[in-house]
């Protein structure tokens, strides 16, 4: 009798109406025993948030989990209730990028309980004992390199000055906003107490700055107010410290509506669609890519060590407290995108396609 080819196999059991699961789906799902994941990300609204969840999700199910994605559009309550029902309904982890770091004490007392571990994803979830892991990009890093870009664009070290800057910071319950400020800030207060750097609304503590929900709508009404009673007569803005790419929009907005001087530098994070068009077209200095690819893949291996009884891989022990102790954590790093090369890290990567940017 002749031996069956394995696409003669394939053949008869396709024409037998059997479905063939490959063999590395079958080995990951052997590995990972089925088991359920729950992933709570905070909305759908910055475009960001989408791409993590999509790559998170699709992360985890190539590695053979079940997972559980929600949005909570913003809303913690939303949140909340989605974090219960993933305990509630057996999941084996939790990872959650949160709202309000503060805001999930109850279902996170509630995951400890239940012995559910729980991964605090790019958001420290704080005043919790119940939180296993972080695993983020490295966020005060984040801020030094937008401090340095502009320091370098405005050739801070050899001109006199002095050049007018204003800062639009972050939301204000999202623990990551302080990291961003407080990283270009300890780059940027030496020029500005120097007095090369000049901030002419005054708004320079970060609750002055602060932008709620990181809303592009609010950051463009702030900057409408700044202009208008410090650059309306034509005099330069220099730079915009926007700490991510929501504010940056605004701020952008509000030049193209309000402002008549030379155009400023202006730094973003996350390489959004929309600003990646304005590197492109002159409308923002730099933007901070922060691959969430990398950070899914990380989140992944730290998900296989915890449910496998193992200490996942972390590279920071000191920096995040979250009110009840340092949490251990895996830092992956950013870099900075510009007009120069975005081809590279956006484009080469396949993080986007040509026709996206267009």
């Amino acid at each position: 009798m002749k031996k069956k080819t394995v696409a003669g196999l394939l053949t008869l059991c396709m024409a037998a109406g059997m479905m063939i699961v490959p063999q590395t789906a079958v080995m990951a799902e052997e590995e990972s025993g089925g088991k359920l994941v729950g992933v709570a990300m905070p909305t759908k609204d910055l475009q960001r948030w989408n791409q993590d969840g999509d790559n998170m999700k699709k992360s985890l199910e190539d590695a053979g989990y079940e997972v559980d994605l929600q949005y909570a559009s913003n809303d913690v309550a939303t949140q909340v209730s989605q974090v219960e029902n993933m305990i509630s309904n057996g999941c084996d982890i939790l990872v959650i990028a949160s709202i309000d770091g503060s805001s999930l004490g109850e279902p996170l007392s509630q995951a400890k309980e239940a012995g559910i571990p729980v991964i605090a994803y790019d958001r420290l979830l704080m005043e919790s004992d119940a939180v296993s892991y972080y695993a983020t990009f490295d966020n005060y890093m984040v801020g030094q390199k937008q401090g340095e870009y502009i320091v370098e664009a405005l050739n801070l070290e050899e001109e006199e000055g002095p050049f007018n800057l204003e800062i639009v910071a972050g939301a204000p319950d999202d623990n990551n906003a302080n990291f961003f400020y407080g990283g270009a800030m300890d780059v940027l207060q030496p020029y500005i107490d120097e007095g090369k750097l000049v901030v002419k609304s005054g708004q320079t503590e970060f609750e002055e700055c602060a932008t709620q929900a990181w809303d592009s709508a609010k950051a463009q009404d702030r900057m409408d107010t700044i202009i208008a009673g410090n650059y309306s007569d034509g005099t330069n803005l220099d730079a915009v410290l926007c700490s991510n790419d929501s504010t940056a929009l605004g701020v952008a907005n509000s030049l193209a509506a309000s402002y008549t001087g030379e155009y400023p530098v202006i730094t973003g994070q996350d390489c959004d669609l929309a600003n990646v068009k304005n590197l492109i077209a002159g409308k923002q200095a730099m933007d901070i890519f922060k691959d969430t690819r990398t950070l899914a893949d990380q989140v992944v291996t730290m998900v296989e060590a915890v449910l496998s009884g193992e200490e996942a891989e972390v590279n920071d022990t000191e920096s995040y407290d979250n009110g009840t102790g340092v949490i251990p954590t895996y830092l992956c790093e950013p870099v900075v995108v510009t007009a120069d090369n975005y081809q590279e890290y956006l484009i080469d990567s396949g993080y986007y396609t040509e026709d996206q940017l267009q």
